[in-house]
């Protein structure tokens, strides 16, 4: 079953998820403001390239579409896509206001297609592992979370477009932090806001470069959650404490470090802990995503994380602006 797919937004991020598209999709167009952006498709001569991301959507026989452009446009292309029955895989946050979701779940209810939100994170093979450690007992009953994602930027960062409202929706909060959000909804579920703290330290703009958060979910486990762009060394830390021991992962590959889980299980005496690493050299994770979003459209199955989860991403980041 070959499925006929375009890419509207060919940034990095577009071209990343055009290269770990397997073989049962067929890249029938691609979109960007800027032309130069789709240099990487300069030998697929049949492809549509376009500065319009509408004419996408009069191509004949097209059933499915990567969105992955500024945050500010992404509801709004998802909207265009849902009207015309096409099936998508919509980059995080998925827009920038919770409400337009909501309009376009709703809408959805008739037109009836696969909508998947790229958090790539759950698909790094440390936090499967996790999930999968969770899920036996092995450890028990999770306690709280907590957790360091952060960066150093580069020089003139808070002249690009993650710096600039209309086109990002906000600063930290709703980019890095988005993704530990979304992790403690994949550990915890559904969440609430305890607190949150946003600043801006060193870069010249008025959105904030750091973000602090506690959430907690109904059994009040708690997550503790910094995220940052006054790291300076690239971190990624991520702790899940539970009843019997706890499991802690460093590292997202590149800049960010060999990506390892270290497991360590209480004795019945407590004390030293016993321990046990995993270490994790290739990331797929962006493969795994795109394979997943196949088997949604082919065997006809509902995406997850969704439209329902990037809907609750966005009420948390919404609240905490509004708070703030």
């Amino acid at each position: 079953m070959k499925i006929n797919i375009a890419i509207i937004g060919c940034g990095s991020i577009g071209e990343k998820r055009f290269k770990n598209l397997n073989k049962n999709f067929n890249v029938v167009a691609c979109s960007d403001k800027e032309l130069s952006n789709i240099s990487f498709l300069k030998k697929k001569n049949k492809i549509l390239k376009t500065n319009n991301w509408k004419k996408i959507f009069q191509i004949e026989n097209l059933e499915a579409v990567i969105i992955s452009t500024y945050h500010s446009s992404l509801s709004e292309i998802l909207h265009y896509s849902v009207k015309n029955k096409i099936n998508s895989f919509v980059e995080k946050p998925a827009g920038t206001d919770p409400k337009l979701l909501k309009k376009i779940l709703k809408l959805n209810r008739s037109k009836k297609t696969k909508i998947r939100i790229g958090f790539n994170h759950r698909f790094h093979p440390s936090i499967l592992k996790a999930a999968n450690i969770i899920k036996n007992g092995y450890l028990g009953k999770i306690m709280y979370i907590r957790s360091i994602y952060g960066h150093g930027g580069r020089k003139n960062y808070d002249k690009e477009w993650r710096f600039n409202k209309k086109l990002s929706g906000g600063g930290e909060l709703i980019d890095k932090g988005s993704h530990l959000i979304d992790l403690c909804h994949f550990f915890l579920g559904d969440l609430k806001i305890v607190a949150s703290d946003l600043n801006t330290f060193f870069w010249n703009t008025k959105l904030e470069d750091n973000c602090f958060l506690i959430l907690k979910n109904s059994e009040s486990c708690k997550a503790f959650l910094h995220s940052s762009c006054t790291e300076w060394k690239n971190k990624f830390i991520f702790e899940i404490f539970c009843k019997y021991g706890k499991i802690e992962i460093n590292g997202l590959g590149r800049s960010y470090g060999i990506e390892k889980l270290t497991l360590y299980k209480m004795k019945k005496k407590m004390g030293k802990p016993n321990s046990k690493e995993w270490i994790y050299k290739n990331d797929n994770s962006w493969k795994i995503e795109m394979d997943e979003f196949y088997k949604d459209i082919k065997f006809n199955r509902k995406p997850n994380p969704g439209l329902n989860e990037a809907i609750k991403n966005l009420k948390i980041i919404k609240q905490i602006y509004n708070s703030n």
